[in-house]
């Protein structure tokens, strides 16, 4: 397992860790706000066109194949612009990032979730998530230090050598899992399936848990300067809001697993967590803040493993790479969509109206859940 969570570390460190100082670049690269937008939509769009492609190839020919092929792209791809060190080698190198983060990232979620009994899935997804967070965490300060230090041809350097050490890693340690045999599917019976509350809830909960995470992540901040504050506490802040979801989420695996929780019950306690702490973020000064770093952070470390051990749980073992991939398409969205939606009501109101229209939209996702369920209980009587 650990070469997974290691690959789990790796496309969080990455994603972060470059998104975060890009714009403290000093050469040529950078040269305006639009190119750096371009720059960093050019990952993210790379892992929404392609994680469910990949998943589904995943289950065709198994996940560990993709996942080394993923994380050796992911260190040719770096290593491309810490060699060629040329503004148009950025670009090719972080869409190669991207593409192969949507590789390796759904595989090792089907891997994890291949490797270890239904019984222990909330344990093994907590454990991953918290490595991920680890990275989620480290990246931006980590990766200053190195542009610092060498510029993005550094960080770059590093992030190859880490994706090539992890890729023989797993491939010394990660056990061959064979593609198991798959009934066909047509386009309709993927439609079903996608759209079942099986899937569709866990789904949802994840993508609004990640939309308010990236809302702290990016406005917490933002709300602190409005407040007067400095960066080191706006900074603090924000490892406060990581740091409660790598603590939560091992601990929400492991009461799942031994029953002192249920799926339905801590989605909605992550939702309502995540919401008390946008509400939170409407309080003026550091206490409002803290408050809703850490209600978000907390939020969201519970729903992040429940989540992914739900789909896992509800998904046929042969169909996991796919559902893995949609599962994180869904978290893409909501990582874009949160900022979107906040950005434009902040604009059309302010920034304390932001946060009360997202708190609310995920306040009512329980009662949304309960609805569904009830319609399709309905339907199939």
């Amino acid at each position: 397992m650990w070469p997974l969570y290691a690959a789990g570390f790796t496309t969080a460190f990455g994603a972060h860790g470059i998104a975060a100082n890009l714009g403290a670049d000093t050469d040529d690269a950078v040269t305006s706000l639009l190119v750096l937008g371009g720059l960093l939509a050019l990952y993210d769009g790379a892992e929404v066109l392609l994680k469910p492609l990949f998943g589904t190839i995943a289950d065709r020919v198994g996940a560990r194949p993709v996942l080394l092929g993923g994380l050796v792209a992911f260190a040719v791809a770096s290593a491309l612009y810490a060699l060629a060190d040329s503004p148009g080698w950025l670009w090719a190198a972080r869409l190669g990032q991207g593409a192969a983060a949507s590789a390796f990232s759904p595989a090792a979620s089907a891997l994890v979730a291949r490797l270890n009994p239904a019984a222990k899935h909330g344990r093994a997804f907590g454990s991953y998530g918290f490595y991920k967070s680890i990275g989620y965490t480290l990246g931006p300060l980590l990766g200053g230090v190195l542009v610092w230090a060498g510029g993005l041809r550094l960080l770059f350097t590093v992030l190859a050598v880490l994706g090539a050490a992890v890729a023989l890693w797993a491939l010394i340690a990660v056990p061959v899992v064979p593609p198991l045999p798959r009934a066909r599917q047509t386009v309709l019976d993927l439609a079903r399936r996608l759209a079942d509350p099986a899937f569709l809830v866990p789904t949802a909960a994840l993508a609004g848990a990640t939309a308010a995470l990236s809302v702290g992540v990016g406005f917490l901040p933002v709300s602190g300067a409005v407040a007067g504050l400095g960066t080191v506490a706006t900074g603090a802040a924000v490892s406060v809001l990581a740091a409660c979801a790598a603590v939560v989420q091992p601990r929400a695996g492991r009461a799942l697993d031994a029953g002192r929780i249920s799926t339905r019950g801590g989605l909605t306690a992550g939702l309502l967590l995540a919401a008390a702490g946008l509400a939170c973020a409407m309080l003026p000064g550091l206490t409002g803040i803290l408050l809703a770093a850490a209600l978000v952070g907390a939020g969201t470390g519970l729903i992040t493993p429940l989540g992914f051990a739900a789909l896992a749980a509800s998904t046929p073992r042969e169909r996991l790479g796919q559902t893995m991939g949609a599962a994180e398409l869904g978290r893409e969205l909501g990582d874009a969509g949160g900022p979107l939606l906040l950005a434009g009501v902040a604009s059309a109101a302010t920034l304390t109206y932001g946060y009360g229209v997202l708190a609310v939209l995920l306040a009512c996702g329980p009662v949304v859940a309960l609805g569904v369920r009830r319609a399709r209980g309905a339907g199939a009587r």
